[in-house]
């Protein structure tokens, strides 16, 4: 093996099929047209995400990446460590900036260490690792931060010496439903009164909906959804992370992944929710409204993103980080991780007790809400 190793400023560096030959086809985010418009359509360093890549050649070959990050804050990570960063800097240090492996504004699990079908996992993943640190050390920075690593690069990542940190996500499964309605009947009584209820309320309201994949997006369609995500941002968290040239460029990007979930009342758009699909995964993002109306959060995120994974055979619908009302619809917990190391020993060992202390915590808080699942007979968790 001849292999070499390169910082990525840009991942227009890298050809798209060469990147996406290690990315696989599981994972929209991972992919070259996904990081590439985050770069290009002005998404990143106006929030503090600065592009510096790893790649892995064998005699000029890509065998493995790294999506990198550096950053100046801790801003659209959902990994939060804005203590960490306070204890960091009451101590003298220098918490910012740091080196974070991530999609940006996406907490999705999946693969962070991009290896190539047929090549060595372990040694690979080391090389990319041991990469990560010397830019670590270039920059004299606090440390390293790989978040939502999959179950496979988790492993990895613990052997490879990095502390782990477990969170907790909500997801719903489908266990073969033939129909929305067969979902419901694998919910309790109380449960599925509840549901219907709720989507009674909104037909009442006559409101009809539309969705939307690649092509079918028009301009015009990402015009009006993006002023509804903006007024969500403005709202709860200030500036909008996404900008309308970079929703605009995945219809002719990844059409195939791309999906608008929209609300139409009298004649006009009121609401609507954007999903990228994967392989057997839908993944719902970000949705906004200008009009409120009463359970038209839960009608347009949630049922009508499960039933279209039932119509469409789809295994899993990830609808994002938070929300313990999603377990009352029928979601369910799952872990999610990230991992990390610190050039500081001393503070290292701090937060590896404090990561016991809160993995203790998070444990007895997947159990608690185990005990109030929405169905007959509580579901194996995953």
């Amino acid at each position: 093996m001849n292999y070499s190793v390169r910082r990525i400023e840009t991942l227009a560096d890298v050809s798209v099929n060469e990147w996406n030959r290690l990315a696989g086809e599981n994972n929209p985010f991972t992919r070259h047209e996904f990081l590439t418009g985050l770069e290009r359509h002005d998404c990143l360093a106006n929030h503090g995400w600065y592009p510096c890549h790893l790649l892995i050649t064998d005699n000029d070959r890509p065998v493995a990446a790294l999506p990198l990050y550096l950053k100046s804050n801790s801003i659209g990570e959902f990994v939060f460590d804005w203590e960490w960063a306070e204890a960091y800097e009451s101590g003298g240090g220098h918490y910012y900036p740091k080196l974070v492996s991530a999609i940006p504004f996406t907490p999705v699990t999946g693969p962070r260490y991009l290896i190539a079908e047929g090549e060595d996992t372990v040694q690979l993943a080391q090389l990319l690792h041991d990469a990560a640190l010397e830019v670590a050390s270039d920059y004299g920075l606090s440390g390293l931060h790989i978040l939502f690593p999959d179950s496979k690069n988790r492993e990895l990542m613990k052997a490879q010496g990095m502390l782990t940190r477990k969170a907790c996500q909500y997801h719903w499964f489908n266990h073969g439903y033939a129909s929305f309605e067969d979902y419901l009947g694998a919910l309790t009584s109380k449960r599925r009164r509840q549901i219907r209820k709720e989507r009674r309320s909104v037909v009442e309201s006559d409101i009809r909906f539309e969705i939307l994949r690649g092509s079918q997006i028009t301009d015009r369609h990402w015009e009006i959804f993006h002023r509804f995500y903006s007024s969500t941002f403005h709202k709860k968290w200030g500036s909008p992370r996404l900008t309308l040239p970079f929703f605009k460029s995945l219809s002719n990007t990844m059409p195939e992944s791309t999906l608008l979930f929209m609300a139409n009342h009298a004649g006009r758009y009121i609401a609507g929710a954007f999903a990228m699909q994967g392989s057997k995964t839908l993944y719902g993002r970000h949705w906004g409204c200008s009009e409120n109306f009463k359970f038209l959060h839960f009608e347009l995120c949630y049922y009508q993103t499960i039933d279209f994974c039932i119509v469409n055979g789809l295994d899993r619908l990830d609808a994002g980080a938070q929300g313990e009302h999603k377990i009352n619809r029928g979601f369910v917990p799952v872990d999610t991780w990230s991992a990390h190391w610190f050039a500081d020993h001393g503070f290292s060992m701090a937060i590896e007790r404090f990561l016991g202390q809160e993995r203790l915590y998070i444990n007895n808080f997947i159990r608690t809400l185990e005990n109030h699942s929405a169905y007959k007979q509580a579901e194996e968790r995953i």
